[in-house]
């Protein structure tokens, strides 16, 4: 590492049109897996001015079946399934907050486009099916990968860790009437200096959100007062959110840099489905296999790996093995085992090594698709809440998500101490 530099992570709002689409795809994996924990899912949302289009492959009986005959009028629908997704959508809309003319839970017009899971994918996915032995396979070929840093006490990237809380702070005075000039759709970036690995200095922090008519101002436009009163807050959030010493003289705040933002969301911009992938992840400061979470079940090793070595890397870190740890998993689709496990300390290691990572790992945690959902406990409606503000180092619903516990330390301890 070097002694001295600058890093930096930005973060997007739940209003975001992107965050928006990945939202309510995992709304429609929740609602199917809350009726079939052994439901597929691959739904992929796109959002733009008064529009929610879906699309994508699905499995889930009680919702959807070709091949029952009473349904065959509907589709392949049960009776009220396909309402259910669209009120599934509409309220995640509404929970956002957006009830904008550009932009309504109530009067978007709404598209379904999800039909049946291509039975060529299922054959080399499912388990035994046939009465073998055969375990599940993973849902596609790819690389995976977790990271886990002591910067913070979540064990997160400090530069993505205070882009998130900035954003989870104004979201929550907005929905409160705290800041009733905040509208849904705001984007945050976040500068740190760092010396000798540490943080130790916020340089520049920009932070743009939607707003009321009038809260803008730039080269003179605008309500200087209304906009004063804009800056003044976010400057507050901020304040409260970063450690007092990482905030100098020297740091530069741009509050809505470029003057008016009255018109955001999917009404300014359209949004798809897995485009924040960085947002959702390190920040930057880890590398990404490339796969989006949102809108797909636990099978798909895109997501679930993906938990499973932030968990790892999570644990080794609490433990006290590392200060920063990446983890690699490989996958091919159809296979059950992963082809490959790559462990990286960045030199932070403490009383072991990459190698011994690499065995013992895969002995405390069945790395398979069905083991790691087994350990995690996946198969559950958990996904919705994670779609925003980062799926790690947080806690959902008041509560941490299942990878982000730190219940293998012991195991970790005993087996390398």
């Amino acid at each position: 590492m070097r002694s001295e530099f600058l890093f930096t992570s930005e973060s997007v709002s739940e209003g975001h049109p992107d965050k928006v689409s990945d939202q309510i795809s995992d709304a429609i994996v929740d609602l199917m897996l809350a009726k079939d924990p052994e439901a597929r899912v691959a739904c992929e949302t796109m959002t733009t001015t008064q529009r929610v289009i879906l699309s994508g492959e699905i499995r889930c009986a009680p919702m959807y079946d070709l091949e029952n005959e009473e349904w065959a009028v509907n589709g392949g629908w049960a009776p009220g399934a396909k309402e259910e997704i669209e009120q599934a959508v509409r309220s995640t809309v509404r929970d956002i907050g957006y009830e904008q003319g550009g932009f309504h839970w109530k009067t978007l017009e709404f598209e379904n486009h999800l039909h049946g899971q291509s039975a060529h994918i299922a054959q080399g996915v499912d388990a035994g099916k046939d009465g073998s032995n055969k375990d599940e396979g993973a849902g596609d070929q790819g690389i995976m990968f977790g990271y886990a840093s002591d910067e913070t006490p979540d064990l997160m990237p400090a530069t993505l860790d205070y882009s998130h809380k900035i954003l989870q702070r104004m979201a929550q005075d907005r929905k409160s009437g705290a800041a009733p000039f905040l509208e849904p759709d705001t984007k945050s970036q976040v500068t740190l200096r760092y010396a000798n690995e540490r943080p130790v200095e916020a340089t520049a922090i920009v932070v743009s959100t939607q707003h009321a008519p009038g809260y803008y101002f730039h080269d003179g436009e605008g309500d200087a007062v209304k906009y004063a009163e804009l800056r003044d807050y976010v400057k507050g959030v901020i304040a409260d959110v970063l450690p007092a010493e990482l905030l100098t003289v020297n740091t530069v705040y741009h509050i809505n840099p470029t003057g008016r933002f009255e018109i955001g969301g999917p009404d300014g911009d359209a949004g798809l489905t897995g485009r924040k992938i960085i947002v959702d992840t390190y920040g930057g400061a880890a590398p990404h296999g490339g796969g989006a979470f949102s809108g797909k079940d636990p099978t798909k090793v895109d997501r679930s790996a993906a938990y499973i070595t932030r968990y790892l890397a999570k644990n080794v870190v609490a433990a006290g093995f590392a200060r920063r740890c990446t983890i690699q998993i490989a996958y091919a689709i159809g296979v059950a085992e992963p082809l490959s496990i790559y462990v990286d300390l960045h030199g932070t290691g403490n009383g072991v090594s990459e190698d011994q990572l690499e065995k013992v790992l895969p002995e405390l945690v069945r790395l398979t698709p069905r083991g790691i959902r087994t350990h995690l406990g996946l198969n559950k409606p958990i996904y919705r809440t994670s779609a925003a503000y980062g799926h790690f180092g947080r806690q959902a619903d008041g509560d941490l998500f299942p990878w982000e516990r730190t219940d293998l330390v012991d195991a970790l301890k005993a087996a390398l101490g």
